[in-house]
């Protein structure tokens, strides 16, 4: 792998540092070559996106990578079905398939599997044909849903062996039965019963969307399950469907690995989603729960060391926690984001705020912050002008002083006085963090 970083470096440094690219790069190559990301396409896709699709795997392939690929064909079947004369019906949401219309369903997703296949191999990227011999089905419900499957086991074979010829496995969502009765499948469905056989790293969902979309309309960039489900789901504007995929994931995400995570992203955005902080669809994980004590007693201060030494790459003062009266502390439940606040002059003061190098990217930061924010509607705190930090302050914060040393930052300060008071003692404070 060590010979593909400069070309990783190279195709993506206009849209991330070095030192966050190399980090995903030592992640990913450090995973078994079928534990890194199952990618679920959708038909409206490979109909509307293939050729940034073809070129999003093939820059995965270009750098050593080799996804798990499984698509859906919703829109060509109806489009298909409709050209037939076959009326659509579904119940449950799920498309009723009789004997005519699987013919049609077995013609179309061989065609779009094939297509997709091709598209790749025209542009020098290995890609192996998956159409059957993966998902092991039985009858949903025969008299209400025709030939629909339920998957009740997953074969990896052949995606095991198209892996280790660093092929990517192109997956039609197609089950049979033990007898060899083909069944149509759900494409979710059958994505998430691969997710559980394989336990990637990644999931990525593909999706003209780019990602799940808040009540005005934009892109959440990340979800914390554990500290943000339950008000996320209680929100008015979360419609139906969208609220199902969200509930699918959570519950897909609780029976994975808490490393594992959902993106939801565009194709054209898959190498940015992948291997940036910022990403640029909606990062979805299991998360931690986020704690916080008033005390230094409550907590595991050498792990608590380690973060903050890990976060900043640098060495903390040795007396820093003799010397600092903790207002409180917020730590997520394996250590690896932290915000420390004491109190000055009756406002609370953010003194030190660290995520681990292996949380970085994650939204862990973000969601600590965002119990923190909720608690304390006044602060104020520091940073250099050189922290890659500063963005996400300056969109946190009501106001911003910029110094040579020191950016000084609060929000909820109304009277002149505090804020000139935050400025002060900013800047007199000393440091605690040494190189």
């Amino acid at each position: 792998m060590t010979d593909l970083r400069p070309t990783i470096v190279r195709l993506l440094s206009n849209m991330a540092s070095a030192k966050e690219i190399q980090q995903y790069l030592k992640r990913f190559s450090q995973l078994d070559a079928a534990k890194f990301a199952v990618v679920k396409v959708g038909g409206a896709i490979l109909r509307d996106d293939l050729d940034a699709l073809v070129s999003s795997l093939a820059f995965l392939q270009q750098v050593g990578l080799t996804p798990i690929v499984l698509h859906g064909a919703g829109p060509q079947l109806d489009e298909t079905l409709a050209a037939a004369g076959i009326e659509k019906r579904t119940v449950d949401g799920l498309r009723v398939t009789t004997p005519e219309t699987l013919a049609i369903v077995r013609r179309v997703f061989q065609q779009e599997n094939l297509r997709l296949v091709e598209a790749l191999q025209a542009v020098g990227v290995r890609a192996t044909s998956i159409q059957s011999g993966v998902f092991e089905s039985d009858f949903l419900g025969r008299r209400k849903y025709g030939l629909v499957g339920k998957v009740v086991n997953v074969h990896t074979a052949g995606i095991e062996a198209a892996i280790k010829v660093r092929s990517i496995p192109v997956i039609a969502s197609l089950g049979e039965t033990a007898g060899g009765q083909i069944l149509n499948i759900n494409a979710d469905w059958a994505a998430n019963e691969l997710v559980k056989k394989l336990q990637p790293y990644k999931i990525v969902f593909l999706t003209g969307t780019g990602g799940l979309l808040d009540g005005d309309g934009n892109i959440i960039d990340s979800i914390n399950l554990s500290t943000e489900y339950d008000e996320l789901m209680s929100q008015p504007w979360l419609h139906s469907g969208m609220k199902v995929k969200i509930e699918q994931i959570h519950d897909l995400l609780m029976q994975l690995p808490p490393s594992s995570s959902v993106s939801i992203t565009r194709p054209d955005e898959l190498a940015k989603e992948l291997f940036t902080h910022r990403g640029s669809g909606t990062l979805v994980r299991r998360g931690e729960k986020i704690r916080c004590v008033t005390s230094w007693k409550k907590l595991d201060l050498k792990k608590l060391k380690l973060l903050i030494e890990s976060g900043f790459g640098r060495k903390l003062a040795p007396d820093y926690f003799e010397k600092t009266v903790p207002y409180r502390v917020y730590v997520s439940e394996h250590y690896r984001a932290a915000l420390i606040l004491t109190r000055e002059n009756g406002i609370p003061h953010l003194d030190k705020f660290a995520v681990s190098d292996d949380a970085q990217g994650e939204g862990l930061g973000r969601a600590a912050w965002q119990v923190m924010r909720a608690e304390n509607p006044r602060l104020f705190w520091r940073s250099r002008p050189e922290n890659t930090v500063n963005e996400f302050y300056f969109s946190e914060a009501d106001g911003c002083i910029k110094g040579e040393k020191w950016n000084v930052f609060w929000y909820g300060l109304e009277r002149f006085d505090d804020v000139r008071y935050a400025v002060e003692h900013c800047r007199a404070r000393p440091a605690t963090l040494k190189n």
